[in-house]
C-alpha cells in the first residue's frame, strides 16, 4: 500500500522541480525528500524520476502519479475534514426514539436549537409507543418506564442495553380531560375512583405503557374503566370529549392545545403516575450534537418548564 505521505512529498518535487526546493517547502532535508522519493518507487514498481544532468526529472509515470496524487491528497483532506466535523457534531447523523407526547411537547424546541447550532446535521426522529418497545440502535431516546414504583431503580429500565447510560428526566402525574359542563369542572385535582361512573375514551390504540399505568392506577382504585370509544390519539379524544362523548385521562404533558370546550383537572392518586426516561449511547456521549441535544431535552423536562 502507498503511503500518502510519500505520495505528498513527490508531488511537492513534481512541482518544485527539484530535490532541494521540495526539501526548502516542506521544511525537510534534501536526503529525507530523496528517501521519500526512492522508498515510492519501490513501493509503486515504477521509476518516477530520473537524472538529468546535477537535477532531476519526473519520468512520464511519475507525471501522472503525481497528478494522481493530488486528487488522492485532496481526497484524503476532505476525509479529514469530514471526519473533524463527525468529531465536532457538525455534520452526519442524530438518530432520536422518542414517543408522542414528548415528541409533540419538546422535540420542536429541541430540533429547532439543534438546526440552528448545527446547520449541517440530520436529524432522524423514530416513534415509540408500544409497551416495551424500544428503537434498536439509536443515540439518544425517550421512553416510558415500565414501573412507577418506588422501590425500583429509575435506571433499571426493561430491555436497556449495556451500551447505553439511563437517566430519569422526569415523574409525571396524570390528568383527566372533560367537557366543560362537567359537574367536577370547579375541582381543583380528583381522584381516579370518582370517575368510575363515567364514560371514557380510549386515547391509546397501541396498548402501551400510558395506558398499562392508568388501568392499574384505576385497579387500585378498584374499578374498570367504561370505554365508550377508541380514539386513536390524544387530540382526537380531545375532540370526543369536547363534544361530550366522554372524559379521557392522560399523562400531564400530553394535555396541549386542549379544545376551548374543555378543561384539565389532575388526578390525585399515587398510582397514576409514569416515569420518562432519557438513554444515550455511551460511544456518542463525548459528540457535541449528543451532549447538547441531552441538554436540551433535560432543560424542556425540568419542572416549570
Amino acid at each position: 500500500m502507498v503511503d500518502p505521505h510519500r505520495l505528498h512529498v513527490f508531488r511537492a518535487v513534481v512541482q518544485t522541480g527539484s530535490i532541494n526546493r521540495a526539501a526548502a517547502r516542506l521544511g525537510y532535508t534534501a536526503s529525507a525528500v530523496s528517501q521519500h522519493v526512492s522508498a515510492l518507487q519501490r513501493e509503486t514498481g515504477l521509476t518516477l524520476v530520473e537524472r538529468r544532468g546535477r537535477g532531476i526529472v519526473a519520468t512520464a509515470a511519475g507525471l501522472a502519479v503525481a497528478d494522481r496524487a493530488g486528487r488522492v491528497l485532496d481526497h484524503l483532506a476532505d476525509f479529514d475534514g469530514v471526519v473533524d466535523d463527525l468529531r465536532t457534531g457538525r455534520t452526519g447523523t442524530l438518530r432520536i426514539g422518542t414517543f408522542s407526547s414528548a415528541n409533540r411537547a419538546w422535540m420542536p424546541r429541541v430540533v429547532a436549537a439543534l438546526a440552528q447550532e448545527f446547520p449541517q446535521l440530520r436529524l432522524e426522529l423514530t416513534m415509540i409507543e408500544l409497551r416495551g418497545q424500544l428503537t434498536g440502535d439509536p443515540d439518544i431516546e425517550l421512553y416510558v418506564a415500565e414501573s412507577v414504583r418506588a422501590d425500583r431503580d429509575p435506571t433499571a429500565a426493561e430491555g436497556a442495553a449495556d451500551a447505553y447510560d439511563l437517566e430519569q428526566l422526569r415523574v409525571e402525574d396524570y390528568v383527566v380531560v372533560v367537557p366543560a359542563r362537567h359537574p367536577l369542572v370547579d375541582r381543583p385535582s380528583v381522584e381516579l375512583a370518582e370517575l368510575a361512573a363515567d364514560a371514557w375514551i380510549d386515547n391509546d390504540h397501541s396498548r402501551g405503557p400510558c395506558r398499562e399505568i392508568v388501568m392499574s392506577a384505576a385497579a387500585a382504585a378498584g374499578f374498570v374503566p367504561r370505554f365508550r370509544i377508541q380514539a386513536p390519539d390524544y387530540t382526537s379524544a380531545f375532540d370526543y370529549v369536547e363534544h361530550g362523548v366522554g372524559i379521557t385521562v392522560l399523562p400531564r404533558l400530553g394535555a396541549i392545545a386542549l379544545p376551548r370546550g374543555t378543561v384539565m383537572i389532575p388526578i390525585r392518586d399515587a398510582a397514576a403516575h409514569r416515569r420518562i426516561m432519557m438513554r444515550v449511547k455511551r460511544a456518542m456521549r463525548t459528540n457535541p450534537a449528543v451532549q447538547r441535544a441531552s441538554d436540551l431535552l433535560r432543560a424542556a423536562s425540568a419542572p416549570g418548564a
